[in-house]
């Protein structure tokens, strides 16, 4: 009888610090799990541009899906604070910084501080020079520029004198840009009478060059603009000068502003990219990286292209761009669920013309 009441305590004994063990391990098994969860550093340069927002709430909610947590950083055009968020990211060990530089030459020496940590570093959009970077993801700027050539010339056909109102010049997707544009209308009848720069994409720029390229001549048939943003600066411009509507306005982004003056015929065109597209990309290259996954390798999202960052031969993911007009309008920004039709068409009805307000004319 003692000998069954020994068996009994000595079992009940044993199980219960069977029990205490298993729940003191629990949270180090979590724990464990928290540790291995990948990070990842997204520093923007503003969201002063419309598409940066979209940009953004994509890449966190693919990131999210594939088990990362992103720490979003805004610099707010001051590239010292972008400096000083990687440099922070590089503190907290993010496995990952991803970065739409403000200046990408004033970067190459704070990322590659990153680089010696381990740490990945992609260039989404905004080369980042001499950097050696893991990745540069960006849509072809090239034809992005040539898509706005040649968009002018055909809505020009006479020719004439046009103004080029460039983006910031410490972007380095500018330069690829002016030159498909340049190369767009060599060979017409299109002149350059007037051509300036945004610094750090300040649209109000935009307005002032479009004034003092009027000052110089008000004989014009279209402008270049380098985003929507700047675009609407522009128009407004041109507005003030009874000329809107009566010049070929292009530009890029798709911003839903942009696709309102389309419809309405006082912005001629527009390039569109795919912002979620490539922000999900990115987002799942990021992780693939840190998971050790050779990137140019055949897989999701293959990587089958490089280009020069200036002394190195970089991976780089292309997208195409797509030019969008008042005749394609309805089916790549609305139908592909862009912007909504009501949005799209809030200031004009669909068929309705606005040439008595000076805008050009929009039949469906």
């Amino acid at each position: 009888m003692k000998r069954w009441k020994r068996w009994i305590w000595l079992t009940a004994v044993l199980l219960l610090l069977a029990g205490c063990q298993a729940r003191t391990q629990e949270p180090q098994s979590e724990a464990g799990a928290e540790e291995k969860k990948i990070q990842i550093g997204l520093s923007f340069d503003s969201f002063v541009i419309e598409r940066w927002l979209r940009d953004r709430d994509m890449f966190v909610s693919t990131a999210q899906s594939l088990g990362a947590d992103v720490n979003v950083q805004v610099a707010n055009g001051v590239v010292e604070e972008q400096i000083s968020q990687i440099e922070y990211f590089i503190q907290k060990k993010m496995d990952a910084i991803v970065l739409i530089a403000i200046d990408g030459k004033a970067l190459t020496g704070v990322v590659k501080k990153a680089q010696d940590q381990g740490i990945r570093v992609i260039c989404y959009d905004r080369m980042i020079p001499d950097a050696d970077t893991d990745l540069y993801i960006s849509f072809d700027n090239r034809k992005v520029g040539s898509l706005m050539g040649e968009q002018l010339v055909k809505a020009c056909p006479d020719g004439g004198n046009i103004f080029a109102i460039y983006g910031s010049p410490t972007d380095l997707n500018v330069d690829a840009v002016v030159q498909g544009f340049t190369e767009a209308i060599a060979g017409s009848k299109l002149n350059i009478a007037y051509s300036g720069y945004c610094g750090n994409w300040l649209a109000e720029l935009a307005f002032d060059h479009v004034n003092k390229g009027l000052a110089l001549t008000d004989d014009i048939a279209g402008i270049m603009c380098g985003n929507d943003d700047l675009a609407g600066q522009a128009v407004k411009a041109l507005a003030e000068n009874k000329l809107a509507g009566r010049v070929a306005v292009v530009a890029q982004d798709a911003e839903l502003a942009a696709c309102q003056r389309i419809v309405e015929g006082t912005q001629e065109m527009t390039v569109f990219k795919s912002v979620e597209q490539e922000a999900s990309i990115a987002a799942t290259l990021a992780v693939a990286l840190v998971r050790g996954r050779d990137i140019t390798a055949p897989g999701e999202y293959q990587v089958t292209q490089t280009i020069s960052d200036g002394t190195y031969e970089i991976p780089y993911y292309s997208i195409d761009p797509i030019a969008v007009t008042a005749e394609n309008i309805d089916e790549i920004i609305i139908d592909g669920g862009f912007h909504a039709r009501e949005d799209v068409y809030l200031n004009i009805k669909p068929g309705e013309t606005l040439t008595e307000t000076g805008g050009r004319h929009h039949d469906e």
